[in-house]
C-alpha cells in the first residue's frame, strides 16, 4: 500500500510545482482560468492553480521603438520618403486594454504614422520639411497619444530621424548650394581685386606726387644754383649775359656726357658748335621776350573787355 501511494504523491508534488512562476522586472504576465482573464501578476514569485489556471501571455513594459518609413510628396510635388521613430511604452494600469484589444500594436501605430505624416508633409515644400520637421513629430506624437491612450500605450517621443528626397532632388539641390557658394566666392574675389586696384592706383597717385615734388625741388635746386652762379660770375667781373651764356655752355656739355656714358641711349643730334651755347640762350631770351609780350597784350585785352562789361551794366 505504501509502493503505491509513493507515484500518487510524486506526481502530486509535480503538479504542485508546475503552479509556481516567476515574472521579470518591467514585465507583467496575464492569468486566465478556464479562457477567462483572471488576474495581472507583476514582477516576483507567483502561485497559480495548475490545470485550471494559465499565463495567457507576458507583456513587455519597457520603453520600446518602432521604426516607420513613409513616403509622401510635398507641396512643390516631390516625393520625399521620411523616418519616424515612435518611442512608446505599456502603461501599466492599463496592462489588460494593451493585451486584449490590440491585436498586433505595431501594426496600429504604423497605420496612425502614416495617416499624419501624409496630412502634415503635403501641405510644406521641400525646404520646409527640414526646417519643420519637429513640427511634423509633434503631430505625430498628439496623434498618436490621443488614439493609443485607449489602449494602454503612451507614447513618449516621437522623432523624425531621417529625411531622403529623390536622388535627382538632392542632386540639384547640391548643384543649386555649389552655385550659391561660387557666387559668394565670386563676390569676394571681385571684391579683393578691386581693393587691390583701388590701393595700387592711390600707390600710384602718391609716387605721381612725391616724384612731382621731387622734380619740382629739383628744379628749385637747380635755379637757386644758377643764381648763385651767376651772382658769382658777376662778382668777378662778368655780366649776367656772358654769365648766362657760360652756364648754358656748360650744362649744354654736361648733356653730352651724360649721353655718352649711357650705353642704352638712342642716336639723339644735337648741335655742337661753340657758338651753340650762345645760340640756345638767345633763343631762350627770345621765347621769354615773346611770351612776356603776349602776357601783356593778353591782360589788356581783359582789361578793355572789363571796361566795357561795366559799361553795358550802368
Amino acid at each position: 500500500m505504501g509502493l503505491f501511494l509513493i507515484p500518487i504523491i510524486i506526481f502530486g508534488f509535480i503538479i504542485l510545482i508546475s503552479g509556481i512562476f516567476t515574472v521579470k522586472q518591467q514585465t507583467s504576465a496575464v492569468v486566465e482560468r478556464f479562457g477567462k482573464f483572471l488576474s495581472i501578476r507583476n514582477s516576483g514569485l507567483h502561485f497559480k492553480i495548475p490545470v485550471f489556471d494559465r499565463i495567457a501571455g507576458r507583456i513587455n513594459l519597457k520603453i520600446q521603438q518602432l521604426d516607420v518609413l513613409v513616403e509622401t510628396k510635398t507641396k512643390d510635388d516631390v516625393f520625399v520618403r521620411l523616418k519616424i521613430s515612435v518611442q512608446f511604452q505599456v502603461i501599466k494600469d492599463k496592462v489588460y486594454d494593451a493585451f486584449y484589444k490590440l491585436e498586433n500594436p505595431h501594426d496600429q501605430i504604423t497605420s496612425y504614422v502614416f495617416d499624419v505624416v501624409r496630412a502634415e508633409v503635403p501641405k510644406m515644400k521641400l525646404d520646409d520639411v527640414f526646417e519643420r520637421k519637429d513640427d511634423i513629430a509633434i503631430a505625430v506624437k498628439q496623434e498618436l497619444n490621443e488614439a493609443m491612450v485607449n489602449y494602454g500605450y503612451d507614447i513618449i517621443k516621437t522623432l523624425v530621424t531621417d529625411i531622403d528626397p529623390d536622388l535627382q532632388v538632392k542632386e540639384a539641390m547640391n548643384r543649386i548650394n555649389a552655385a550659391e557658394r561660387e557666387k559668394v566666392a565670386a563676390e569676394y574675389e571681385a571684391e579683393a581685386e578691386r581693393i587691390k586696384i583701388v590701393a595700387k592706383a592711390r600707390a600710384e597717385a602718391e609716387s605721381k606726387r612725391l616724384q612731382g615734388q621731387g622734380i619740382a625741388d629739383q628744379r628749385r635746386e637747380i635755379a637757386r644754383g644758377l643764381e648763385e652762379s651767376v651772382d658769382v660770375l658777376n662778382n668777378v667781373g662778368i655780366n649776367s649775359q656772358e654769365a648766362s651764356a657760360l652756364i648754358v655752355v656748360t650744362q649744354h656739355y654736361d648733356t653730352l656726357q651724360s649721353i655718352g656714358e649711357e650705353t642704352n641711349s638712342n642716336l639723339i643730334l644735337l648741335p655742337n658748335s661753340p657758338q651753340a651755347g650762345s645760340d640756345m640762350l638767345n633763343n631762350m631770351i627770345a621765347s621769354f621776350t615773346a611770351s612776356n609780350q603776349i602776357g601783356e597784350e593778353m591782360k589788356k585785352q581783359n582789361a578793355k573787355k572789363g571796361i566795357g562789361k561795366k559799361r553795358d551794366e550802368n
